[in-house]
């Protein structure tokens, strides 16, 4: 699995057939030897360039709270009493034309949805909750333990901790609670509408939204849709005792209605309420053959025995709390195999043809592999993890993978890694890409791609422009610089825009005919950015459905 394979122009090109690349290339890129040194709130890296990364990376700052605020003519999420989690830019989506971002709020309460206009340079708040979840109870507590939420909060019309927002099928955009709030996933109906004032009155006013019912209450991060059935939605429970779930749709393109399963791996045989690294499981396996176990009939109905996954509720120990959210208890009900804080999932391809999920999981610096074999089972392995090697073939690296949180995949099907926080105080957390020239769902190498300097921030929301494949946007979420108690001045909670088309190759000792060596660019043989650029062609052409829903 550690040899590194240069494929042709051509191969690769007509390896891509849909966002589910079946390529994965190599290193296109001078990896980074060490983490980013953290810098002072407001301090010159924060505002001109947040991240340390390869030669010929650019980096452009899209929008930031500042600028927002200080807009008459724009709105965006600011919960208060909220501190730096005031605003919380998360997972943001596309939307197929690329010409706007929809970004989520991950406030503990007064959650909402932006949408960010590129071309005009405009953040509009479209969506947010009345802010009754804090109508009692300490807001302190709530950010200083985001598992013990307040359970007296009124959410009936307030939402809270949306972490992803997700570009549907159906034009419209999903947002899913996650570590605050009740667990929902709300779908926005009409992301485009216009909002006649949303600075002074309500944005939620003028956009229909409705909550999901069909899709379990859990701690809601990763969402995607599944590639290879059209009919299926998968998602997973952020949790110290986390399961992965998927929800098979009666009609495709019909959310409301449904039949809800949960993965068990076939030889798991702990306890499924226990956490990940609790006694019971530790020594369980976690990976092998995995069979799909429903939790509900093909209406979507609990099945006898089974806690109703659609319960509304706090995201909580069930072992010690009886108003958890019912799609976690339903799922060790059933012996859903038990992880250590699934966060982000990207749906991918194989060569073999088979459709393949990547799973981070937070609490043991690990991503998961999810190979669907058939509808009822599947083969869970390891991307990476801790014990993958760094920069294999580069000079070394100080840094090292800590905390995997979210995914981001490029158009050849490449996984990017984005660390949860700061590796420490002083050192910022980081960004790899996952080197599987061999494509078959392990990683040779972990490649440090980029590095946050910013004070209290971590880098997320990293995802690909679906009509410009050489350019991503990263969002700077909770820095220090969003409380504008101690910073009242504050950049705040920032997107940022990066294009790799003018990034420097790497350099490799190449023989000649001769005997002798020579340098040369490791990329030369098919040019990466031409091929991220057929590959989005090949898509625009009916051969995929596009890389916009992250």
């Amino acid at each position: 699995m550690n040899k590194l394979v240069r494929n042709s122009l051509a191969v690769a090109v007509a390896a891509v057939v849909s966002q589910s690349a079946n390529a994965g290339t190599d290193t296109y890129f001078n990896p980074l030897t060490q983490s980013a040194s953290v810098a002072s709130p407001n301090h010159v890296n924060e505002l001109t360039g947040p991240w340390t990364h390869p030669a010929g990376l650019s980096q452009e700052n899209l929008t930031s709270l500042k600028e927002i605020e200080a807009d008459i003519n724009q709105s965006v999420g600011r919960a208060p009493y909220a501190s730096t989690s005031a605003s919380m830019m998360d997972m943001i989506a596309y939307d197929p034309s690329g010409k706007f971002l929809f970004i989520p709020h991950e406030s503990p309460w007064s959650a909402g949805l932006s949408r960010y206009d590129i071309e005009n340079d405009t953040n509009t708040l479209i969506f947010v909750g009345d802010g009754n979840g804090i109508s009692c109870g300490n807001p302190g507590a709530i950010e200083e333990n985001r598992e013990e939420t307040v359970t007296c909060a009124n959410w009936s019309n307030d939402y809270a901790a949306f972490d992803p927002a997700r570009f549907t099928p159906n034009g419209t955009v999903l947002l899913g609670e996650e570590w605050s709030g009740e667990g929902r996933i709300i779908e926005v109906m009409n992301p485009f509408a216009d909002i006649t004032n949303p600075v002074a009155g309500d944005p939620a006013a003028d956009v229909d939204y409705r909550e999901l019912q069909s899709i379990a209450n859990v701690a809601h991060e990763g969402i995607n849709f599944s590639e290879q059935y059209d009919d299926t939605i998968y998602y997973i429970d952020e949790w110290r005792s986390g399961s992965i779930y998927k929800f098979v749709m009666t009609t495709a393109g019909d959310y409301t209605s449904g039949q809800t399963f949960v993965l068990s791996v076939d030889a798991f045989n702990g306890d499924p309420a226990d956490y990940y690294n609790d006694g019971s499981n530790v020594g369980q396996p976690r990976t092998g053959m995995a069979t799909w176990v429903a939790i509900t009939d093909a209406d979507g109905n609990p099945l006898p025995g089974v806690t109703d996954p659609f319960r509304n509720g706090p995201t909580n120990d069930p072992r010690s709390n009886d108003d958890t959210r019912g799609g976690r208890i339903a799922a060790d009900d059933v012996n859903g195999t038990p992880y250590g804080r699934p966060e982000d999932m990207e749906v991918a391809k194989l060569p073999n043809g088979n459709e393949i999920l990547y799973i981070t999981a937070t609490s043991e610096n690990t991503i998961y592999s999810v190979e669907i074999l058939d509808e009822a089972t599947a083969m869970v392995g390891i991307l990476a993890d801790g014990s993958t090697p760094t920069n294999v073939g580069f000079p070394a690296t100080t840094g090292f993978l800590n905390s995997p949180d979210n995914l981001a995949q490029d158009a050849l099907g490449n996984i990017y890694i984005i660390e949860d926080a700061p590796n420490g105080s002083d050192v910022g957390g980081d960004i790899w890409f996952a080197r599987d020239a061999d494509n078959d769902g392990v990683a040779e190498s972990l490649d440090h791609f980029m590095s946050i300097q910013v004070d209290g921030s971590e880098a997320t929301g990293m995802i690909f422009n679906p009509v410009n494949p050489t350019e991503f946007v990263v969002a700077v979420q909770h820095p220090d610089s969003t409380n504008q108690d101690n910073v009242p001045e504050g950049f705040g909670d920032a997107v940022w825009k990066f294009d790799l088309t003018d990034i420097v190759p790497p350099q490799c000792a190449k023989e000649d005919r001769r005997g002798g060596k020579k340098t040369c660019s490791n990329m030369s043989d098919y040019k990466f950015v031409k091929m991220l650029e057929r590959a989005e062609k090949g898509k625009g052409k009916g051969k995929g459905k596009g890389h916009w829903r992250h």
